[in-house]
């Protein structure tokens, strides 16, 4: 299982909406075959292992992250595929989480006389799908908050200068963050302040840019934004207000910009749950949020983020610094917003500190 789940890792970032899987065939205690799944739409992990094993894969047993599915998607079930391979066991990692699909494909597997074990690593495998899990059991994408700041909570100086707090070991973390989910976030403040790209850039390989995103209430965004005018298959999406100006909207759909309206919410900021709804039927299971502290802050208000990703430079900048979470209203500190950090890692001259949100 440790294998299958070092294979279902590389399909990380490439699968969405479908999560990561890896299996591994063996036979008589030796490996035969072993497959990921590499993109929705095209074979799932027990598929191309099956397919390396051929004919050696009767008699044998398959390990699989996820439980294998049992129905028809973009591809056929899997689950015919096994029993049709004339598999004898199937040792998977975790359940389908999809209440409609849960235990089915275990079900129809025993259902043909084979032995079924599950189970097996189930923590690690659901690490591997988190956006998965969520987006299938919820509607709603993974979101990440994601900061570069000062080790005293700064992301820009008092005059907005922000260029760069953090190392590029760091930065270049980030773009391998990028790379990995379906989408990426500012607000308008950060969009007009830095004129960001907000793409994957990764040397050594190619990189998927995310869907960029831009919460604009009242449409300031310039259609000369460096976001709008990309060599990037990715597009660019800008949610506001129902009372945005109709001339300017037509000015950044005409620029390439995708404009979607959303209800305000009595703070005068855009309703963040409409905006995830939006991003769910869409099909987006991760979402990272870059900021500004407005936008952090609302955010956690709402109890809107999963997961964690702070890289701290060692550097003050001091009080008249720009915050990363702007006004959160909290008087005593057992109400602050706590997340269980999961992972440290020392990236050049900065500490990555990694956690998950628990409500």
């Amino acid at each position: 299982m440790r294998l299958a789940i070092r294979e279902a890792r590389k399909g990380l970032g490439k699968t969405s909406p479908n999560p990561c899987v890896g299996a591994v065939v063996v036979k008589n205690g030796i490996l035969i075959a072993k497959g990921y799944h590499r993109k929705a739409g095209m074979p799932h992990a027990e598929v191309n292992a099956l397919a390396m094993a051929g004919r050696d894969a009767s008699g044998s047993t398959i390990y699989v992250t996820l439980e294998p599915c049992n129905h028809t998607g973009r591809t056929p079930p899997c689950t015919e595929k096994i029993y049709a391979a004339g598999v004898m066991r199937v040792v998977t990692g975790m359940n389908d989480p999809n209440p409609l699909v849960s235990g089915g494909g275990n079900a129809y597997l025993s259902g043909k006389g084979i032995t079924v074990t599950s189970g097996i690593l189930a923590d690690q495998c659901r690490q591997l799908n988190r956006p998965f899990i969520k987006h299938v059991s919820t509607g709603l994408p993974w979101v990440i908050m994601k900061a570069g700041l000062s080790v005293d909570g700064r992301i820009a100086t008092r005059s907005g200068h922000s260029n760069w707090v953090t190392c590029d070991a760091s930065r270049r973390q980030v773009h391998h963050l990028r790379d990995r989910v379906d989408a990426i976030l500012v607000g308008s403040g950060t969009a007009l302040a830095d004129d960001p790209a907000l793409t994957a850039r990764l040397t050594g390989r190619p990189s998927r840019d995310p869907l960029r995103i831009v919460l604009d209430t009242n449409l300031q965004l310039s259609a000369r934004a460096q976001m709008l005018h990309l060599e990037s298959a990715a597009p660019t999406w800008i949610f506001c207000g129902p009372g945005a100006d109709s001339a300017k909207r037509a000015q950044l759909e005409a620029a390439g910009a995708v404009v979607k309206r959303v209800a305000e919410d009595p703070l005068g900021g855009l309703e963040l749950t409409a905006v995830l709804q939006e991003l769910g039927r869409a099909e987006i299971t991760s979402l990272l949020v870059e900021g500004g502290g407005a936008i952090h802050a609302a955010f956690l208000r709402q109890r809107l983020y999963d997961e964690a990703n702070l890289f701290i430079a060692p550097i003050f900048i001091g009080s008249e610094g720009v915050p990363v979470v702007s006004e959160l209203g909290i008087d005593r500190i057992n109400d602050g917003k706590c997340f269980r950090i999961i992972k440290t890692r020392r990236l050049g001259c900065d500490l990555m500190i990694a956690g998950l949100f628990e409500y």
